[in-house]
């Protein structure tokens, strides 16, 4: 499986974010996603996921085509993005059952994914009570039951210690060693051998000059 972004674009407000974004990663790979602040990393992986549509272009992964194939693309998608995800009046077990029920994971993945992030102790306490890197953690298990090959990741070790942010660079290691893809926007580095880089620039046109956009320029009148 591969993923393929063919000159992929994004507008947010009325304001082209990226534009001509072509990439191509294989499966077994780990991908950071570089750039500065508001140069459109999150909009990527939120057009990824198939939560903003994009605005030119396509991407594909596997025989899955985003813009024909919406549905069947998602299904092999897992977002992790700024926000937890998670039910603070449930308990970190029952979380992640919510998600092993929606997902129809295997019978131990919920076990597996509170040994992962060393959330044992804390399995029946409401996420409520949970810190910020404790409720990052629950968010980021439920990585483990979802098994889906392409996992989009937007800064997922905020608010997480030393030790946790090594659990999610070794779950990375371990879903590329198993033939996943990760594509993951982070300013630190993660150690995760053989990655690749993707550098997000500042949206331009071909003569160099900003990136505008025809309705907000008045083109439309």
């Amino acid at each position: 499986m591969e993923l393929v972004l063919d000159n992929l674009g994004c507008r947010r407000g009325g304001r082209v974010v990226f534009h001509g974004l072509s990439f191509r990663m294989q499966a077994g790979q780990a991908v950071q996603l570089r750039g500065p602040n508001g140069v459109g990393k999150s909009s990527l992986l939120r057009v990824l996921a198939g939560l903003v549509p994009c605005a030119e272009g396509d991407a594909r992964l596997g025989d899955a085509e985003l813009s024909a194939s919406r549905s069947t693309f998602q299904e092999q998608v897992a977002y992790a993005g700024h926000l937890d995800a998670i039910k603070p009046a449930l308990t970190a077990r029952q979380n992640l059952a919510a998600w092993a029920a929606l997902f129809g994971a295997a019978p131990d993945a919920i076990n597996r994914a509170l040994e992962t992030f060393a959330l044992g102790p804390l399995a029946d306490r409401p996420a409520a009570q949970f810190s910020a890197g404790q409720k990052r953690r629950l968010g980021l298990a439920r990585l483990v039951v979802m098994e889906r090959p392409l996992w989009l990741l937007d800064e997922p070790t905020v608010s997480l210690d030393a030790a946790s942010t090594e659990t999610v660079a070794g779950m990375i290691r371990a879903h590329v060693a198993a033939g996943g893809l990760a594509l993951v926007a982070t300013h630190i580095d993660l150690g995760l051998s053989g990655d690749q880089v993707l550098e997000m620039h500042p949206a331009e046109t071909r003569d160099g000059s900003a990136a505008k956009d025809a309705f907000l320029d008045g083109d439309w009148a």
